[in-house]
């Protein structure tokens, strides 16, 4: 008969425990250690409860419905410190319901299941069970565990002992203790056993294979360098890869000294060790040379209209760099009518410089040339680059070499006639590596770029029919010889109605993009782009121009979100509440309202710039002159020419007697030019003469000791940011008067402009008249 217990249940997560089996259960969970405590607590007479308890299985949070009726041997720690308790597995029982015990384990009725006595077949199984165990154990090598598996005769207990196998998982340890029937667990494990022994079986076949494999790899190796070695000796080598090479040349289309320059280093190759360094380096040259597009064009665009229909929509202004966008159009087009071509190798060599300040579209007028062409674009970046190399290309001896920047450009534009734009070309600068601008001559060079030869590979490269486009802040960092390879196009700055053009069509509509809104949310007026690119962004470009509309519109996003009725419309008067209030103002005004103060126009790395020369005079110390300022040596020497010129003249009262400071302030900044000569001497009149200088003139020139005007450049950036700081009147030099033709119509005609070409003609321009003067007028 069936015996039944009491018991608490002691649930496993992730283990199972069949009669026979020792197992130490960790006791890490709460209802772990209330089954142990409550099996420990009882204090019972029939000592077939005592220490005992209920190992079931719950996987998935789900109890089974066969446990087994385990002793708790002993309660300890593992050698990590974690506390357990070991059992001792002794017999199958099916679980009732629960009952009421001590403590504050889940107590359940536990009713013994007992094995039937063993038939034939039970024996069969068990025998065959025995030999698979067996051989098993004999590959593992566990000879012990064998002993103890032949003296085992009780086919339960047998079918039992596969709880300790690692080959099985814990689905099948519990299928095993949840299977009464010991004639069907045997069969399970029979089934089991049988696959894990073909598995095993198929593992090790695969391992043997995979080191045959390996051993073949080895022996194939040592072989290879031997044939290598003999067919060295007998020049007959051939290493692999060598005859792929030789095809792909033989079929790409190459010119015929590319060709042969290849098929030299693909011998090379073929007569090298397979494994060494050399044969890697040919190989990459060898990819370098059939990636480039060495007979690829792009057929250019000869449709003049088009072509400038492309620049206008882009770019407003800039109609110099147009023009001769359209000239060097017109002029291939006829050379290709007329069936000339390139002549003596020579293309059209146009290398175009665009010079301007930031902001004016110099690098994304690369953009719109190439599509008005109908031509690849590739930017290379020249700022900072100090390695002649980097133009030129790396020597082949060195390792990890590189073609150098123009051949990679070529090669990333997949055509011989690209655009080009040298990014930034006056910023390169030269060290112990070589001078990147003297690598820049030949590239630049109209007469001699058809056979441009890069130091990597070795070979002509024709750029005669790449149109180069260069761009620089500053013409005076570009080196003479490397000027005079280019064609300079100056983009000055754009006057307030073309940035008002430009943020209307180009800078709004890419704004309202960024900032997720529609074009229908926001309106601004002309007037409200006028007064922000001129009184809250005073600059050359419309780089500022730009962040400023973008400023205002994610206060505008920030408003809708908020529930602001759209259209918003952004005026004028709604610029405060958005930008502030207005960070430049006319102070020309402010600023010469005393003696001593002239209003100058200067060229400075951003466009141009007003610049205020102070003067003053002090009665204690020395004479002498004082300059302050950052003042470089050239507007040093313009102040004492101005002060030589003035004593010269008689115009110059009692400065001679006194201290006099002459001071441009922004002293962080340094400042130097041969262009304040006439400011430095009309703040110097004005403080002798105690003349204040009209607060509507700024002027530029440089002045001679005779008090001559000399010519400067520039004039029309300073003219354009006379106009942009407020002035009405600029003098220049008499022989500057053809750079007025540069100037927009609607600039002239804001401006009175004054050529001259004495000091005396621009003291009287400059200067408030006398009392007397101002009374007889």
């Amino acid at each position: 008969m069936n015996e039944t217990l009491h018991l608490p249940v002691l649930p496993l997560a992730d283990s199972v425990v069949l009669p026979g089996m020792v197992v130490p259960v960790r006791l890490d969970e709460p209802e772990i250690q209330a089954a142990v405590d409550a099996a420990l607590s009882v204090d019972s007479v029939d000592r077939r409860t005592e220490r005992k308890v209920l190992a079931v299985p719950r996987p998935d949070g789900k109890y089974t419905a066969v446990g087994t009726i385990a002793v708790i041997e002993q309660v300890g720690r593992l050698p990590n410190g974690d506390k357990a308790a070991v059992v001792r597995g002794e017999r199958r029982a099916r679980i009732g319901t629960g009952v009421p015990g001590p403590g504050t384990a889940l107590w359940v009725e536990a009713t013994e299941v007992v094995d039937p006595p063993a038939t034939g077949r039970t024996q069969e199984l068990a025998k065959e069970y025995k030999q698979l165990v067996v051989g098993i154990l004999q590959q593992r090598g566990a000879w012990q565990v064998i002993d103890s598996v032949q003296q085992i005769t009780d086919p339960g207990q047998l079918a039992d002992t596969a709880g300790w196998a690692s080959w099985l998982d814990l689905d099948h340890k519990i299928q095993l203790l949840t299977e009464t029937d010991v004639a069907r667990r045997l069969e399970l494990l029979i089934e089991w056993n049988k696959a894990h022994i073909a598995e095993q079986e198929v593992s090790e076949k695969i391992s043997n294979e995979v080191r045959e494999g390996m051993e073949k790899a080895q022996r194939e190796f040592l072989l290879r360098q031997q044939l290598a070695a003999i067919r060295k000796e007998l020049g007959e080598d051939d290493p692999d890869g060598a005859e792929d090479y030789r095809k792909r040349v033989e079929e790409a289309d190459l010119p015929e000294h590319v060709r042969k320059a290849a098929l030299v280093e693909v011998g090379k190759l073929e007569r090298a060790s397979d494994q060494s360094p050399e044969a890697g380096w040919i190989r990459t040259w060898l990819d370098t040379v059939l990636d480039m597009p060495w007979n690829t064009v792009t057929e250019d665009s000869h449709d003049l209209e088009a072509a400038r229909a492309i620049l206008d929509a882009d770019h407003a202004g800039l109609d110099d760099v147009k023009d001769r966008l359209i000239e060097f159009l017109a002029v291939k087009a006829r050379r290709e009518r007329a069936g000339k071509g390139k002549v003596g190798g020579r293309g059209s060599g146009a290398v175009l410089s665009l010079v301007g300040p930031p902001g004016v579209g110099k690098t994304s007028l690369g953009e719109s040339v190439a599509r008005a062409l109908g031509r690849k674009f590739v930017r290379v970046a020249l700022g900072g680059v100090r390695d002649e190399a980097e133009i030129r290309g790396h020597r082949r001896t060195y390792v990890g070499a590189l073609p150098g920047r123009i051949v990679r450009a070529i090669r990333e534009a997949g055509s011989m006639n690209p655009v080009v734009l040298l990014d930034e070309i006056d910023k390169v600068g030269s060290d112990f590596r070589g001078d990147p601008t003297a690598a820049l001559l030949e590239v630049l060079d109209p007469a001699q770029n058809h056979t441009f030869r890069d130091h990597y590979l070795e070979v002509d490269l024709d750029l005669s029919d790449v149109l180069f486009l260069a761009t620089a802040n500053s013409i005076d960092t570009i080196p003479g010889p490397l000027l005079d390879r280019m064609e300079v196009v100056t983009l000055d700055g754009y006057t307030e109605q073309e940035k008002i053009a430009i943020a209307r069509d180009h800078l709004l509509p890419r704004q309202i993009e960024k900032a997720g809104l529609e074009p229908s949310d926001v309106e601004f007026t002309d007037v409200a782009l006028g007064m922000i690119a001129a009184e809250y962004t005073r600059e050359a470009g419309v780089r500022q121009l730009e962040r400023g509309l973008a400023k205002v519109l994610r206060k505008v996003v920030v408003q809708i979100d908020e529930g602001a009725q759209t259209p918003i419309h952004v005026d004028a008067d709604a610029l405060v509440t958005y930008l502030g209030r207005p960070k430049f103002t006319p102070e020309s005004a402010e600023r010469t309202s005393v003696p001593g103060v002239a209003t100058g126009l200067a060229v400075t790395g951003a466009g141009g710039d007003v610049l205020f020369i102070e003067a003053t005079a002090m009665d204690d110390g020395e004479p002498g002159l004082t300059v302050t300022g950052q003042l470089g040596e050239v507007m040093t020497e313009s102040v004492s020419i101005a002060m030589s010129y003035l004593r010269s003249r008689g115009l110059a009262g009692d400065l001679a007697k006194r201290r006099v400071h002459v001071h441009v302030p922004a002293g962080a900044v340094p400042k130097d030019g041969p262009s304040a000569g006439i400011t430095m001497t009309t703040a110097l009149a004005s403080l002798a003469s105690g003349r204040p200088v009209k607060s509507s003139v700024g002027m530029t020139g440089e002045v001679t000791l005779q008090g001559k005007v000399l010519p400067i450049g520039g004039v029309k950036q300073k003219l354009l940011a006379a106009h942009r700081a407020g002035l009405t009147d600029v003098i220049i030099p008499k022989r500057n008067e053809p750079d007025l033709d540069d100037l927009p119509e609607n600039i002239r005609s804001e401006l009175r402009i004054h050529p001259v070409s004495d000091v005396a003609e621009v003291l009287e321009l400059a200067l408030e008249p006398t009392q007397q003067e101002a009374k007889a007028a």
